[in-house]
């Protein structure tokens, strides 16, 4: 199941320097790992790339494909890392640094078991909720204090085990569903960029 085409808003000015925050998007790479529910956040940025053309995952640095360009006029760095979800920190840290952005501007978006489909949550900072990408993150900033979107997948019907469901791909309903929630995040992103966490979160958690 692959997202339809938004088409193209924005403009096209390339960075005129370093980026100014890291988005991320947690998942993991392969194939067979495209449209499961552990890659939301991938999802979501792919979702900025499709709406917005100026958006390019051509650049490989520090274990992540990088898409450098001008959203909302600031300067951002789309992260997808290669490591594989569960050693996610070992890319955004070195990058961390390497582009000088303090954690509170690392925006890291990601699937959430304990948030129902549609839903998303923006949080300032936090525990992992067992999520292992995040715990990763955190060990390789140093800090819980770093803002997160959580994308609402919901929790397995029955005796499923977790680490079997996440890996599961999204049924065409389900795709519908989350298709408007990962526009929802965008959103939520451009807001961040333009308004402030504090605002964003004030609208869009008393929305979503």
């Amino acid at each position: 199941m692959k997202f339809p085409f938004f088409g193209h808003s924005g403009d096209d000015t390339p960075p005129s320097g370093p980026p100014q925050w890291l988005i991320v998007g947690l998942g993991n790479p392969g194939k067979k790992y495209l449209d499961t529910r552990h890659n939301a956040g991938w999802h979501l940025l792919d979702t900025i790339t499709r709406d917005h053309s100026q958006f390019r995952f051509d650049e490989n640095r520090n274990k992540a494909l990088i898409a450098r360009a001008n959203l909302e006029g600031v300067n951002v760095a789309l992260v997808k890392p290669q490591t594989y979800m569960n050693l996610s920190g070992e890319s955004i840290g070195p990058l961390a640094r390497f582009y000088k952005i303090p954690p509170e501007r690392v925006l890291v978006a990601y699937d959430d078991l304990d948030l129902s489909p549609a839903l998303l949550r923006l949080r300032p900072k936090g525990g992992s909720g067992g999520h292992k990408g995040m715990k990763s993150i955190m060990q390789h900033l140093g800090t819980q204090t770093f803002p997160r979107i959580r994308l609402g997948i919901g929790r397995p019907l029955g005796k499923m085990p977790v680490e079997a469901y996440v890996l599961q791909k999204f049924s065409p309903d389900e795709w519908t569903t989350m298709i408007d929630t990962y526009q929802h995040g965008v959103s939520a992103i451009k807001s961040i960029l333009t308004d402030g966490l504090d605002i964003t979160m004030n609208h869009f958690n008393s929305t979503s």
